[in-house]
């Protein structure tokens, strides 16, 4: 079994789902001659042909409308947009048109459509390069939001997201695209979504994350446990639906939480997430939740871009302060 980074991993999945499906197309600014410009598709247009790998203009607003379009004709269009600050002008479509067609069709027409695109920060890109847009997303009605962590479950969640009759948007967290190999089968296998994974197992708190904060939260994890602290860590995978089985039963058994994510703090998903622990498991915790963050403003250029992602460092101290409540 081949280990391949999260890159060689999306690509295999896209690449074995066009080749199951004749449905399935991509499209996206140069997704085909150029293999999108981190090459997550790099060879699929030479594989498959430029009907079903579309180089289009410069225009997310209209990569959207179209893959909508062909999602509601019966395709399984697979939309790339380059950056995570070039979603904005394709929230029109999203939030009037992806997340609503079931509904306003009264069930005639779904939406399986997949929109791809990295997210966050970590490569000191330039502005609108760096965003974290996954509370926005999941707040639109009739759209679900999937963020993997390691190179199997890109794969997994990307076919399941591919397969899902439903509008998916499919963020990918680009700080991590080549800093993870691990063994990822060939063939079919699917990770469901809305359906977390449990990092490790712990007994004193509970550490929640997603994307490449789960990283941070693994080694701020191996630093408290020389201090005789176990932290059971979950991997959400996907905020939309979320796993919320999970988090309440790990809460109830250790009493603690802290939420990790690099969006800015007010009205990120860890706000749902803490709403969610004092409706469900108030009577469990033993301290109030703790959020590590990023900050609430634009994520910086590079010289100040390590200030504004939360490190080991700072989960640490957020664990040691429920810890010492």
């Amino acid at each position: 079994m081949a280990k391949l980074n999260m890159v060689e991993a999306i690509n295999l999945g896209l690449r074995e789902e066009m080749e199951r499906d004749g449905r399935v197309i991509i499209l996206g600014e140069d997704v085909g001659k150029e293999g999108g410009v981190f090459r997550v598709t790099d060879g699929l247009q030479k594989k498959f042909g430029e009907e079903r790998v579309v180089d289009t203009p410069l225009a997310e607003l209209g990569i959207i409308a179209t893959a909508f379009g062909m999602a509601v004709y019966g395709l399984r269009p697979v939309a790339e947009i380059q950056f995570d600050g070039f979603i904005h002008p394709c929230l029109d479509q999203i939030y009037n048109h992806l997340g609503r067609i079931r509904t306003r069709s009264r069930g005639r027409f779904t939406c399986p459509l997949v929109m791809r695109f990295p997210y966050g920060g970590g490569i000191h890109a330039p502005e609108h390069h760096s965003d974290s847009p996954e509370a926005i997303l999941a707040h639109i009605p009739g759209i679900k939001v999937v963020i993997p962590s390691t190179p199997y479950d890109a794969k997994g969640l990307l076919i399941s997201s591919i397969r899902d009759p439903d509008p998916v948007m499919f963020m990918e967290p680009k700080r991590i695209y080549r800093a993870i190999r691990e063994e990822v089968p060939e063939g079919d296998y699917n990770v469901p979504l809305g359906k977390a994974r449990l990092v490790q197992e712990g007994k004193d708190v509970t550490i929640i994350a997603w994307g490449a904060m789960v990283r941070e939260v693994v080694s701020a994890a191996e630093q408290v446990k020389g201090e005789n602290i176990s932290a059971e860590i979950i991997d959400l995978r996907t905020i939309s639906p979320m796993d919320v089985e999970a988090i309440i039963t790990s809460i109830r058994k250790t009493g603690r939480g802290v939420v990790v994510h690099e969006a800015p703090k007010t009205c990120g998903a860890g706000a749902e997430i803490i709403a969610l622990i004092n409706e469900k498991a108030l009577l469990s915790l033993q301290a109030p939740v703790e959020r590590v963050t990023g900050f609430d403003v634009p994520v910086p250029l590079m010289k100040l871009e390590n200030y504004y992602l939360p490190d080991a460092k700072r989960i640490v101290l957020a664990v040691k302060k429920v810890m010492s409540f």
